[in-house]
């Protein structure tokens, strides 16, 4: 239980999840989820770890080893200082370096339904045939013949729409420019608004210099 919702992968790279640990079968046994189909050959593996206690040591140093005490003793340097004074390069181990994660695209393999699982299914729920679909029917293929009215009519219809979309298309310039106005109109007010923020920043400068000036000469004042 305690490693419900722990992350698990197959050597293939299948990731997937432990969802319930299971009371029935071989201790040790759970339910997981995973991504995609895996075969009884996968080896499924599960990160962990363990707080490892450190074994505490201690060695005492009861002789100095030199005539003068503790002021002529040193002791031993670790690695990373001796690094340092004799320029060596930090060993770095290869296999430490983070390298870039290259997930290949997979591709799974399309669901097939067997046959008396369909003809069970309701009509809805059928798979239906998609190649059969792309093709154009009789109905898309076959020629319309108009006769003088409905010419009539369809030629007016399209007169309406030609207009329709000359309309929306001095909408959508006029629109533009009225963008464009705003946008122009809103750069010299906030440039005004700069140029007088400045002013009053400067004016605020100037009286608290003349306010530090008069308090520097009383404190003088004061002093003397």
């Amino acid at each position: 239980s305690r490693f419900e919702g722990a992350s698990i992968k197959t050597v293939s790279g299948i990731r997937g999840q432990v969802k319930k640990a299971l009371r029935e079968g071989q201790p040790g046994s759970f339910r997981a989820t995973f991504e995609d189909k895996i075969l009884l050959s996968d080896i499924v593996f599960c990160r962990t770890w363990m707080p490892v206690q450190l074994k505490e040591y201690c060695n005492p140093v009861t002789n100095h080893l030199s005539p003068g005490g503790t002021e002529g003793w040193y002791g031993m340097k670790p690695k990373a200082l001796l690094q340092i004074e004799t320029n060596t390069p930090i060993e770095v181990n290869p296999d430490s370096i983070y390298k870039p994660i290259e997930r290949p695209v997979r591709k799974f393999n399309a669901l097939r339904i067997p046959k008396k699982l369909e003809e069970a299914l309701p009509f809805a729920s059928k798979p239906k045939d998609e190649t059969k679909r792309k093709r154009k029917g009789y109905v898309a293929s076959r020629a319309v013949v108009m006769d003088s009215a409905e010419k009539k009519k369809y030629t007016f219809l399209q007169a309406l729409n030609t207009i329709r979309n000359e309309k929306m298309k001095i909408r959508k310039q006029k629109k533009e420019e009225r963008k464009l106005e705003l946008t122009k109109k809103n750069a010299k007010k906030e440039e005004a608004i700069n140029a007088a923020r400045k002013v009053n920043k400067k004016r605020q400068y100037r009286a608290e210099g003349k306010r530090e000036k008069q308090r520097e000469a009383k404190r003088s004042k004061q002093a003397s």
